[in-house]
């Protein structure tokens, strides 16, 4: 398991009554896969995952691993608070097909580097699946430090890590640790480029949801080493990098989704898009159609 490339964390959708829309997911399942993603994520945060039950999510899986048919990984969102509840959650992704599990540090409990390490090194011995780890500060309020990672690193069962702070020495903290058995993946849209060109091996991206031709062109060009037409291209995708971040995720990427014809609300306590922002979101749709138009499989690299 060496997970690279574009990896899109998927968006749940529902349906007006809040429903899962199961019709709208088998779609969106198959417009990434056609538009060459290299992976993806079922049940991350960007997919609601704290707000779903454990026979949606059984659902989900269900119809991910049944669609993508070993074409790419997929990786199941299974970190919780306490270490005997992910494990749990993880043996469930085991149980459903998924290929690895992506485990964010313990939200809000904010662990010491000591407890990290005994709580990944739990979760990979018992769990059953090879594990990503995730760090992201903002939204846990823990961090998990890049000597923690470099320890963690060498357990054969840890593949990779999705970070999502995007420090320029964090990266190069985390790029230094990149080998045959293990990942470094970006978790900031608006920094993979110059991620990617430093050495990362692939992004963990919301926004490709709404894109995802597009920003696999963007790690096509990076990791190729082409820094001048990564930076245009990334540039060209500024627009869907803000707009992702002008209220929390998933709120802004899927009000895109919404006006791409993929699901229509999120459940609560999250709330649509504020309307202040909804000419916005119809603007970045538009951008990211016409993104998507000139990002088709024949200019992807081999």
């Amino acid at each position: 398991m060496h997970p690279t490339g574009l990896i899109t964390a998927l968006a749940t959708p529902f349906d007006e009554a809040g429903a899962l829309d199961l019709d709208a997911w088998r779609r969106l399942l198959e417009w990434q896969l056609a538009s060459g993603v290299e992976g993806i994520v079922v049940a991350g945060s960007t997919g609601e995952a704290s707000m779903l039950e454990d026979a949606e999510f059984d659902t989900l899986l269900r119809i991910a691993v049944e669609t993508v048919a070993g074409r790419v990984p997929v990786l199941a969102g299974t970190g919780l608070s306490g270490t005997a509840r992910t494990i749990a959650q993880t043996r469930r992704a085991a149980a459903g097909g998924a290929d690895a599990a992506l485990v964010v540090t313990p939200p809000y409990v904010r662990p010491t580097q000591a407890g990290l390490l005994a709580h990944y090194r739990a979760v990979a011995e018992q769990g059953g699946l090879p594990v990503v780890l995730y760090n992201v500060p903002g939204r846990t309020g823990g961090d998990l430090l890049p000597e923690t990672v470099a320890e963690l690193a060498a357990h054969e069962r840890i593949v990779g890590i999705k970070e999502a702070v995007a420090d320029p020495a964090r990266v190069a903290a985390l790029v230094a640790l990149c080998g045959p058995g293990f990942s470094v993946l970006g978790g900031d849209d608006g920094s993979a480029g110059r991620s990617l060109l430093a050495g990362a091996d692939g992004l963990v991206s919301v926004a490709s949801n709404a894109a995802p031709a597009a920003y696999r062109r963007l790690c096509d060009l990076a990791r190729g080493g082409d820094a001048a037409a990564a930076g245009e291209w990334d540039a060209r995708l500024a627009p869907l990098h803000g707009f992702c971040g002008v209220e929390p995720n998933p709120i802004p990427v899927k009000a895109l989704l919404r006006l791409l014809g993929y699901g229509q609300g999120l459940r609560l306590p999250l709330l649509p898009l504020s309307a202040r922002h909804q000419a916005e979101a119809r603007r970045v749709a538009a951008l990211a159609r016409e993104l998507e138009a000139h990002s088709g499989r024949e200019s992807l690299a081999a």
